[in-house]
């Protein structure tokens, strides 16, 4: 195992320079493997495990890279750190398409939140974990929808023909001391956005979403009113891509202290003035959701 961990060290030193010098793919990197095994690790014996690792994930790059931007839209590839980024490029590719047998889940991720605490920086190690740990929730195995065992590729389904899941969110807010405060999740990659979860087939969207809530936020909420909808496309590791369609709602809480639930993905929670929500890093899609949120409360204070 020590040797298979030197292995993506080296692996990783690989893809860091060719990802520096433009990651072009006329560019010979099992030269620049052969240099790094002479340099990091003159004596391990057997480099195939390297040669194919490397080789494999050039090859998947654009697939594994795909999976980032698509778990993290408003989180580009440039602004992650090389390091950092390829790191992710090794982990994903063990967690996702690599021999279980060989790699099970658990060893692809501990392994590359190791490489991060290593060569990372200080947030490295929770980065990586909070990003592998997150799109293998929410993507499943890309593998498993590609090719079928016969080896034809699957048609992708229509837009209008997927399967359709409903969530249940909440701009959550509460009175304290004459100042108004919205309740706001933080994950992973460095945004705060709206507490949300998966509404149960039959059950009431209101209902469900005071679950979620409670759940998510450790807070009890009185739905006060509906603020709209969204939608993205996922994929689940059983269903393929499907819509996700999330209904918000105004609710109430008391000022009480937030317990943040398990939820993957997610790495704070808190209260804040509403006045400050302008200076934190929200996502496109929820400003008009949270905007609407904060006119009604501003006019309910002025009429009170």
């Amino acid at each position: 195992m020590a040797n298979r961990h030197l292995a993506r060290s080296t692996v990783l030193q690989t893809l860091f320079e060719w990802d520096f010098k433009g990651a072009r793919p006329t560019d010979d990197v099992e030269a620049i493997l052969e240099r790094d095994v002479g340099e990091f690790a003159p004596g391990l014996g057997d480099t195939s495990f390297m040669r194919s690792l490397l080789l494999s994930i050039v090859e998947k790059r654009r697939d594994i890279d795909n999976i980032i931007e698509k778990a993290a839209p408003d989180w580009p590839l440039d602004k992650i750190s090389i390091i950092d980024r390829n790191i992710l490029r090794i982990g994903l590719y063990e967690l996702l398409f690599a021999d279980k047998s060989e790699v099970p889940e658990k060893v692809a991720i501990n392994e590359a939140i190791e490489l991060a605490k290593t060569y990372g920086g200080e947030n490295s190690g929770k980065f990586v974990n909070g990003v592998l740990g997150s799109v293998y929730k929410e993507l499943g195995e890309p593998g498993k929808d590609a090719v079928s065992k016969k080896g034809k590729r699957k048609m992708e389904v229509p837009y209008e023909k997927m399967p359709v899941q409903k969530l249940g969110g909440a701009v959550v807010y509460a009175k304290d001391g004459g100042n108004i405060y919205l309740a706001l999740v933080h994950d992973i990659f460095g945004h705060w956005t709206l507490s949300k979860g998966k509404i149960e087939e039959a059950e009431d969207e209101k209902k469900g979403t005071i679950r979620e809530m409670k759940e998510e936020l450790g807070l009890d909420v009185v739905i006060k009113e509906a603020l709209g909808k969204n939608e993205y496309i996922a994929s689940d590791p059983d269903k393929g891509k499907i819509r996700k369609q999330v209904n918000y709602f105004l609710a109430e809480a008391k000022f009480e202290n937030i317990t943040l639930g398990s939820s993957g993905g997610l790495d704070d929670a808190r209260w804040f003035k509403m006045a400050d929500i302008v200076s934190l890093n929200l996502y496109n899609d929820i400003l008009p959701i949270v905007t609407k949120a904060v006119n009604i409360l501003l006019n309910s204070k002025l009429k009170n």
